[in-house]
């Protein structure tokens, strides 16, 4: 078996050879990835189970179709997003070719996480496939199910000589990181572990895409649908058992919204999860016993008071959906991301009051909105910072791949999704092919230099000439 060295340089070799350039080849490739989630559909929902007993339902919309959606967009796309962009010229480039063009960087890394193990590991590698790279895919070793799964599929559908799956925890993937990459896409919360893709990437100046999540809000203000927003809340925040980047982390809302939300809330997961949500099939459990444990210690830790839910089993990995009132901006529930079925409500006085204190936080990856008022909304919007914005609704704004998918500041750098992964895994190369002409023109910029000829070139190069000249 190769080194993880010898696995990186074999695929440097074959990105030299030119095979992943054509249009064809990436076609092909992704139409092979397309068959692979098809064919083994039954199989992926099996190991989805084992790992977060996931629900046939959720896994089929947020593991199996999102990504067969984003497959059927860039085989539709990707040959346009391929060809030559050309650009505005001014009148001293105006008998240039002058264009930009995508290239692929080489040979990148994927490094994915558990909580949408499928997902959030193929979806990246659409984007780099359509842009002609060849690939080092790194599932979680966390999710073990679909992680061998994963390490079984991939060398059986697509090329062995240009993608490759690496396995293992903490310490394989810190030394997966010591090889010189052309980017690393890395998903996940932390670096706890020592696995840091940006430290590792600094020494070889390779860019790096962090999707890290956050603590995202859920402002709830002025008049509003009480009922539709429990039902949309809950959804968001319960699916996959709350371990979603983008699930609403916290509720910011009056104290007499908390009191009209609260009932409705609790009729809704009633609704959703039954009486008994420990035996409701439809209810996907924590991934680890570990990570169990760390959320059941932030929930003890609240001085925060549990108005629903808040049952629990070890041996289970199982939490009820618990939703906790009278939470301060300082309790242990708001000083990380949750990533678990815990929804705190803390209450503010003002719409004002609301938007200072998600500006003291984080810039969080998603931001959600609920309100009739359109003039909160768009105040929301304006004075505010975040990867992805969304009213009235959770998550469902990540689900469109024309959008960019991606955080800002501390919730990650660069964005993916549609075109948008095709143009992260691009190197955009700006391009001008020039002839002979016009030489007197261009004479204007040798040696001796005078200031009749700076006047000249200043005007020549100018963008003010460019349109009524050409």
């Amino acid at each position: 078996m190769d080194t993880q060295s010898q696995v990186v340089e074999r695929l440097r070799t074959v990105f030299s050879s030119g095979i992943t350039i054509p249009e064809q080849f990436r076609r092909t490739q992704l139409t092979k990835l397309m068959s692979m989630i098809k064919d083994n559909e039954e199989e992926i929902l099996n190991a989805l189970h084992k790992d977060l007993a996931k629900p046939k339902f959720e896994a089929i919309l947020s593991e199996v179709d999102i990504v067969i959606n984003e497959l059927h967009y860039a085989i539709a796309n990707f040959a346009n997003w391929m060809k030559a962009e050309y650009v505005s010229k001014t009148l001293a480039t105006r008998l240039d070719d002058c264009f930009i063009r995508r290239e692929p960087l080489g040979v990148v890394l994927i490094i994915g996480p558990w909580n949408y193990p499928l997902q959030l590991l193929l979806l990246p590698l659409v984007g780099a496939i359509a842009a002609g790279n060849c690939v080092v895919i790194k599932p979680s070793e966390v999710s073990a199910a679909t992680d061998r799964l994963i390490a079984e599929l991939i060398p059986k559908y697509l090329s062995q000589d240009c993608y490759a799956v690496v396995r293992g925890g903490a310490e394989e993937t810190k030394a997966l990181l010591q090889n010189r990459f052309d980017r690393i896409f890395y998903t996940g919360k932390s670096f706890q572990d020592g696995s840091d893709p940006v430290t590792a990437a600094s020494v070889h100046l390779t860019p790096v895409t962090l999707e890290l999540g956050g603590k995202c809000p859920c402002f709830i203000y002025g008049r509003v649908n009480i009922a539709a927003a429990a039902r949309r809340l809950a959804w968001a925040k319960f699916f996959n058992a709350g371990q979603s980047c983008v699930a609403p982390d916290y509720v910011l809302c009056s104290p007499a919204t908390r009191d009209a939300l609260l009932p409705a809330l609790r009729e809704t997961l009633e609704e959703f999860y039954s009486k008994e949500p420990q035996t409701c099939p439809d209810l996907s459990r924590i991934v680890s016993p570990r990570h169990w444990t760390r959320l059941m210690d932030l929930l003890g830790r609240s001085s925060g008071k549990v108005v629903v839910g808040g049952e629990s089993n070890q041996e289970d990995k199982y939490i009820a959906p618990t939703v906790v009132v009278d939470v301060a901006e300082d309790d242990a529930l708001m000083q990380e991301e949750i990533f678990g079925p815990i929804l705190p409500i803390l209450t503010v006085e003002s719409l004002e009051k609301g938007i200072e204190l998600i500006n003291r936080k984080e810039k969080p990856l998603a931001l959600y909105v609920f309100s009739d008022e359109s003039s909160v909304v768009n105040t929301v919007l304006e004075k505010t910072s975040s990867g992805g914005f969304c009213s009235n609704d959770g998550i469902i704004y990540m689900t469109l791949p024309s959008l960019p998918f991606g955080g800002v500041g501390a919730s990650g750098w660069g964005s993916y999704h549609g075109r948008w992964g095709f143009e992260e895994f691009s190197h955009r190369r700006a391009c001008m092919l020039r002839g002979w002409a016009l030489e007197r023109l261009n004479g204007l910029r040798y040696p001796p230099y005078r200031e009749d000829k700076l006047s000249w070139l200043r005007w020549t190069t100018s963008p003010k000439t460019s349109c009524s000249l050409m």
